[in-house]
């Protein structure tokens, strides 16, 4: 009688290892990738005289809402 053969080949074994390997990298990377937070610049102080009219997130979203 001849053996019976495995389903589990060294294609299929080194091909495993290498998704297994390529995801460990991939989470190991995840935790560096983070949302970058956007800071206020120091200039964005108010003018000394008045005025200075700045284009911010709440003046963008007034402009949306006025569009027909």
């Amino acid at each position: 009688m001849s053996q019976p053969k495995s389903k589990l080949s060294r294609r299929t074994l080194f091909a495993g290892a290498g998704v297994v390997g390529a995801t460990a990298v991939a989470v190991s990377l995840l935790p560096a990738v983070r949302e970058v937070v956007q800071t206020p610049d120091a200039s964005s102080d108010a003018p000394v005289r008045g005025g200075g009219y700045r284009l911010s997130e709440h003046v963008k979203q007034y402009y949306k809402t006025t569009l027909i």
